[in-house]
């Protein structure tokens, strides 16, 4: 899965997974202050994104990989092997 997350670091993007749920979190602040004689400038830059993705069949949740490159964040999530192809078998007495 990608998703674009551009102008946010890795270190301001947090990835989960719950309940089958991707969740996508990004959230940036900053604060700027410009000083000259008698003028002073300060601006406050504040963005946030949140997405969740309902995923269609379950996952590896512990071989889960992300990585984030040029404000594109991909996130590999590999299928979850079945326990048993066709589910469960139930004896009749």
């Amino acid at each position: 899965m990608t998703a674009d997350v551009p102008g946010y670091e890795k270190d301001e993007i947090d990835v989960q997974i719950q309940n089958n749920t991707l969740r996508i979190r990004a959230k940036h602040e900053q604060e700027a202050e410009e000083r000259e004689e008698a003028l002073i400038r300060s601006e406050r830059e504040h963005r946030e994104m949140r997405e969740s993705v309902t995923l269609p069949e379950p996952v590896d949740e512990d071989n889960i990989t992300a990585s984030c490159n040029n404000g594109v964040l991909t996130v590999h999530l590999p299928k979850k092997e079945p326990t048993e192809p066709g589910g469960k078998k139930i004896e009749v007495e």
